[in-house]
């Protein structure tokens, strides 16, 4: 997926796709990249929440922009996703050091273990969300809970964005092993430290990802699936 990405991006910053033009059909593509439809599709989807492009219901799919600014996942923006989380998910990792229970200690071991222990993208995904659930749910307070509820699709979206394009899983683990330890700890500076910690580096993840200007094309004969 990640190599028909960088071919069509790299098109579509090339000049080859300008902003108004349509791509060519999932068939064509297919075909001229020689890669199956769901791959296909996966790549399309990340040009989308890039802002390259847009699609359009029995239309096709549109390029309206020639470079990548600031993704969208879901109905919100990724520098506002990650400003409210810095807001957020820091002070209650902090909260969550001093008032978390026996129970969600358990809790966040079990989710924590089950990431590690977790192959499959889209599983591991859902767990990442729990988990933050589990850490806002540890703050004992139901208002912290329901602003992650609120953002959970766009988190899920921004989770998969990254792990697919930045290998993220392996490293995220370990940030949130970190986050686990420290409330197990009920050490607040470790706690605040840790959670900054994992979001400095999904901003450095996400960054390198759009500040990409991959212009190199597939071999001969296009990327396999």
């Amino acid at each position: 997926m990640e190599a028909v990405l960088t071919h069509l991006r790299g098109a579509i910053e090339r000049g080859q796709y300008a902003i108004g033009d349509k791509l060519p059909s999932e068939a064509e593509l297919c075909r001229s990249l020689e890669v199956s439809r769901p791959v296909l599709r996966e790549a399309l989807r990340a040009l989308q929440t890039m802002g390259l492009t847009v699609s359009r219901t029995g239309k096709g799919t549109f390029v309206v922009a020639n470079a990548v600014e600031d993704p969208t996942f879901g109905d919100y923006a990724a520098s506002d996703l990650l400003e409210v989380r810095r807001h957020v998910e820091v002070p209650v990792a902090g909260y969550a050091a001093t008032r978390r229970t026996p129970e969600d200690l358990d809790h966040l071991a079990h989710l924590l273990e089950r990431m590690e222990q977790e192959t499959d993208t889209t599983s591991w995904v859902a767990l990442d969300t729990l988990f933050h659930l589990a850490v806002a749910q540890a703050a004992q307070n139901p208002v912290f809970r329901r602003v992650i509820e609120e953002i959970r699709d766009a988190l899920a979206r921004q989770s998969a964005f990254l792990n697919e394009l930045g290998g993220r899983r392996e490293q995220s683990n370990r940030e949130h092993r970190a986050i686990v330890e420290a409330l197990i700890d009920g050490c607040e500076p470790d706690a605040v430290q840790a959670m900054s910690h994992h979001l400095d580096r999904v901003e450095t993840t996400l960054t390198d990802i759009v500040r990409a200007r991959r212009t190199d094309t597939p071999t001969q004969g296009g990327p396999q699936a």
